[in-house]
């Protein structure tokens, strides 16, 4: 008997090690994954946007985007309900036409969100990519903010510091950017260093706003992220549908939706479509420290990048103002003491994805991996934040 139990306890210690080697692992290809999507999208975006020739429309972009995503998260649902296309529709109606109170409620954060995209590609067409993924570190003030404004969240003393910090970090590299703004302006006539600017700040803010918002209209709930990325989706759609057509409506009438798309165009759809998914599934395996790293690191990666293949100078003051809003983002997702608020979690949620952008960034997915399989029974709990890219 006691031989049975030494075997039965090596044999629960070997599997112990053998899990904890397993979710290691996965943490470090959670880390490269969010570093990989919170650098790639940026570079993508201000690669192509700076080619000569014709240029595609951005508003088309935004919107193939969101069609791409809604498709995605239809297959996924569809995969939940084991490939039986009845029993998928009459829940989808169900969750969208019977129940159009609660999708009704997502017409803000999507108008915000999908203004929010097209923002991310003014800003980076007019900003170099290391200034924009120093400065759209700013959403962590506004969703810290607007948190404790908006949800009465509190931050523990070290967070309201790395706010501080994150904020004279953002002002040196605008103070180092201004005194090269009049040779990038002289240097590319097409590119505006001011409107860049304000395009990211107001982005920042829509950002902070629509997912503490996102919040506090969902909290409870019990929809499927799949089908609140739907939902967000259809209007996303919709609004873009009618931005394109505002701001675009005879340019590709004569030209055509998909004019200027080129192979690098596809590539970055594809990203800020299915990278906040991407990043919605391998966040489980993140804390908040790796979140933060992984932001951290993508700015370093963003900038070195930059160096090679945009011709970015580096000099000490964006060094130094890189530096604190490094050593912000890292502060900001350390844990909290015991009962602190949840402030911190919902802006570093904000964080992971740029896209989240648009993402990021649409709910909180802890739960997403089980998302993937058939379920006999909807009902995933879904707090809001995360998956919507700059979005």
């Amino acid at each position: 008997m006691a031989v049975g139990n030494h075997s039965q306890a090596v044999e629960e210690k070997a599997a112990s090690r053998s899990q904890s080697e397993v979710n290691r692992k996965l943490k470090y290809i959670s880390l490269a994954v969010l570093v990989v999507q919170n650098a790639s999208l940026i570079l993508s975006i201000r690669y192509v946007r700076t080619l000569p020739g014709d240029r595609f429309f951005t508003t088309s972009a935004v919107v193939m985007a969101e069609v791409l995503k809604v498709l995605t998260c239809l297959l996924i649902i569809l995969l939940q309900k084991r490939f039986n296309v009845k029993q998928t529709v009459l829940f989808l109606v169900d969750s969208i036409v019977f129940q159009y109170k609660d999708t009704l409620k997502l017409a803000v954060p999507s108008l915000i969100y999908t203004l929010q995209n097209n923002l991310q590609y003014i800003a980076i067409s007019n900003l170099p990519a290391a200034t924009f993924q120093v400065t759209y570190q700013l959403k962590i003030l506004t969703t810290a903010l607007f948190s404790v404004l908006m949800l009465r969240k509190s931050l523990s003393r070290v967070q309201w510091v790395s706010l501080v910090l994150l904020f004279a970090g953002v002002a040196i590299v605008q103070v180092e950017q201004e005194g090269k703004k009049e040779a990038s302006v002289s240097g590319a006539s097409n590119q505006n260093y001011t409107v860049g600017l304000v395009a990211v700040v107001i982005s920042c803010l829509s950002s902070g706003f629509a997912g503490v918002y996102f919040e506090k209209i969902l909290k409870g709930s019990s929809a499927s992220v799949w089908v609140r990325n739907v939902q967000l989706g259809i209007f996303g759609t919709a609004l873009g549908m009618l931005g394109l057509w505002w701001n675009d409506g005879e340019a590709i009438a004569e030209r055509g939706f998909l004019f200027g798309y080129t192979d690098a165009v596809w590539c970055v759809i594809f990203n800020q479509a299915f990278g906040g998914l991407l990043v919605a599934v391998v966040v489980k395996y993140a804390d908040n420290i790796l979140k933060g790293f992984a932001t951290s690191f993508s700015i370093i990666v963003s900038t070195v990048t930059s160096v090679y293949l945009f011709g970015f100078h580096v000099d000490l003051l964006f060094t130094a103002g890189a530096g604190l809003v490094i050593g912000a983002v890292y502060m900001y997702s350390l844990p909290k003491a015991a009962g602190g608020g949840g402030g911190g979690a919902a802006a570093l949620n904000a964080n992971a994805g740029v896209a989240a952008s648009s993402a990021s960034s649409r709910t909180d997915v802890g739960t997403e991996m089980e998302a993937f399989l058939p379920k006999a029974k909807e009902g995933v709990a879904s707090l809001p934040l995360a998956v919507r890219m700059p979005d």
